[in-house]
């Protein structure tokens, strides 16, 4: 074998494999190297993809090319759009999926994808020549070159879980830590930190008393992660839900000596919006119970995830809390809950294509820069990937912007503001969330895609043909003209005013209480055009409902938008001696050496630089 290539990444999580498929589908001679293909895109946690904003993320790197949408949509067991009572910007699309078939989907695809080998090892040591990686060392001794190499190692750098007053070395529960490799990158100057995060217990389904619980069924209709897959094949299954109890809290209490969060054993930070159980009892005491999700792992598996009731307590405290729960008073289970903590790296000391601005071709991506969540995790991915491709061969760097994408947020996010705690996105950290929606991932992102490289014809065509179909749409609706006497008693039956004069079409559809396709059965020829749309009909239906229906909201955003682009466009970095500026906050001084912002714009969403810091900054570019 010839050990030389253009691009590795270390580590076959969401990001590696991620980034992996993208830089060979960009012509990038790859090699993916993991500890064990057998865990290739394991879950290690719940085995769902998407929900709140994370949902939006995977939309967005299917309309990149990438894959976690179509492994999703493969193995998905159930469905569900979050948020519907809201408005278009908050709708989330969130699967449970079969965790052993996700693996073996992800393995199909990146086994077959051209460019790309994969090398079962543990990297040990970076090789880091003049300020440039250039290569890697392996537990077995074997020596890799590259040009550009992707670090995505997960909760895997000096893992250490707890159970209890136990404590055992792992990346994950029964494999192995990776040693040495984080002290060879922090020796070149870079800055690590530890975080902590958790699972629960795991459930045989066959101790569950169901009947003592309530069912959460799953949705079957056109909506999918892929704007290329197919129908889920899979069988659709339930979940449950059930509470917790005083009784709980209190066995629960009486074990909070022996958790390794409250007696001094975990140091490290966990995740604020995904809290152990006992973190939840202390935090709301007077909280008389809590809520638990019980989802299954698979098609055809016994084994259950009880989401909500992560914990690192002892086994017997876990257990016998649990068994005070009706539903599990005769509950058996094939594990209990765990912490772990790992090594993370600052993300403050990246770029914005995820390169290090230390050791010059080194990228990072996913849990190593202090995210948490799957979804997370292949937004970075891609976009490492894709820019480790562009260091190889030239070309500009490929960013997105925040009114771009969710990824755009997130990644800006990391490398401007830093983390203290793992970070998880939100539809509440993007302030362009209205343009950011999940039914127009493909329409905002899919043809920057295509001119990359990274999406192909019959993506892009497919593409052209739903833009043309959404505005074919939107134009009808514009120029045709509706007579009161006509639609009066349709409108009445449809639950809204009678017309007092004729109008459009279009402010019709604008009312809350009408859908395309309901005044659609009133209006021949608009049921004529719609019935000949044979592709994808009721996705593109719904691109275009909520464009007529919110256009005066996303053209405010974009508008908004528009005005904080001058700012992104005025570069500065190169251009000040932070620390001689007498005329800025010492705090913003600070700030701003650490970060060293490339634009205007990125200094201002910097915590600690204030306006008045920014005002400074333009006087002297002025000048």
């Amino acid at each position: 074998m010839d050990f030389k290539y253009d691009v590795i990444v270390i580590g076959a999580g969401h990001a590696g494999c991620e980034a992996a498929a993208a830089a060979a589908n960009l012509g990038s001679k790859t090699c993916l190297i993991t500890m064990d293909m057998n865990k290739i895109g394991q879950m290690s946690c719940n085995p769902a993809v998407g929900g709140i904003a994370k949902g939006q993320i995977v939309r967005e790197i299917d309309a990149l090319g990438g894959y976690m949408g179509i492994v999703t949509d493969r193995t998905a067991i159930q469905f569900r759009m979050l948020n519907r009572s809201k408005g278009p910007a908050m709708w989330s699309p969130r699967a449970q999926c079969d965790r052993g078939k996700f693996i073996w989907a992800w393995r199909e695809i990146l086994e077959n994808t051209p460019n790309l080998h994969i090398w079962q090892d543990t990297v040990e040591e970076l090789i880091v020549e003049n300020g440039e990686v250039t290569g890697l060392v392996t537990c077995w001794g074997v020596t890799f070159h590259a040009k550009c190499i992707v670090l995505t190692a997960g909760t895997f750098l000096n893992g250490l879980m707890h159970i209890g007053r136990k404590k055992l070395a792992g990346g994950r529960i029964a494999e192995p830590a990776s040693y040495h490799l984080t002290e060879s990158i922090t020796r070149h100057g870079i800055i690590a930190g530890r975080m902590k995060t958790g699972t629960p217990v795991r459930i045989d389904g066959r101790s569950v008393h169901y009947e003592l619980m309530e069912t959460q069924d799953g949705e079957n209709d056109f909506h999918r992660f892929s704007f290329m897959s197919e129908p889920r094949k899979l069988k659709q299954l339930q979940c449950w839900t059930c509470f917790t109890n005083e009784e709980v809290h209190k066995i629960l209490r009486e074990g909070l000596p022996d958790s390794p969060l409250f007696n001094g054993q975990i140091q490290s930070i966990g995740p604020r919006y995904c809290p152990s159980i006992e973190t939840k009892i202390v935090t709301f005491p007077d909280k008389e119970q809590h809520q638990l999700f019980l989802e299954p792992e698979g098609e055809t598996t016994q084994e259950l995830y009880l989401n909500g009731f992560s914990s690192s307590l002892p086994m017997d405290i876990q257990l016998a809390a649990l068994k005070k729960v009706p539903a599990f008073k005769d509950l058996v289970v094939y594990r209990p809950g765990y912490a772990i903590e790992y090594d993370y790296f600052d993300p403050t000391q990246l770029q914005h294509t995820l390169e290090s601005k230390v050791i010059k071709n080194l990228f990072f991506a996913g849990q190593v820069n202090g995210t948490t969540g799957y979804e997370e995790a292949g937004g970075q991915g891609i976009i490492a990937g894709i820019n480790a491709h562009i260091n190889c061969h030239g070309g500009e760097p490929f960013t997105l912007a925040r009114d771009e994408a969710y990824i755009g947020v997130l990644i800006d996010d990391l490398v401007t503001k830093g983390v203290d705690e793992p970070y998880r996105m939100f539809t509440s950290r993007a302030e362009y969330r209205i343009l950011l929606r999940q039914d127009d991932a493909d329409m905002r992102l899919t043809e920057r895609a295509y001119k990359l490289g990274l999406v192909k014809q019959d993506r892009y065509e497919h593409l052209c043909s739903k833009r043309e179909a959404v505005n074919s749409i939107i134009d009808f609706t514009r120029k045709f003209s509706i007579k009161a006497a006509l639609i009066n008693d349709a409108l009445e039956h449809l639950g809204t005013a009678r017309l007092t004069h004729g109008c459009k079409l279009i402010d019709l559809i604008n009312r809350p209480q009408i859908t395309i396709e309901s005044i659609a059965e009133h209006i021949p020829s608009f049921k004529e055009m719609l019935n000949n749309i044979t592709d994808r009909k009721e996705e593109i239906i719904e691109a275009a409902e909520v464009l007529i229906k919110y256009q005066g909201y996303i053209d405010r955003e974009r508008m908004i938008a528009d005005k904080i682009h001058r700012l992104e466009a005025i570069r500065i970095k190169g251009k000040f001696d932070y620390n001689s500026l007498n005329s800025l906050s010492t705090e913003a001084r600070q700030k701003l050496i650490k970060i060293d912002p490339e634009t205007l714009a990125q200094a201002s969403r910097i915590p600690g630089v204030s306006p008045s810091d920014i005002n400074v900054l333009l006087v002297l570019l002025g000048r």
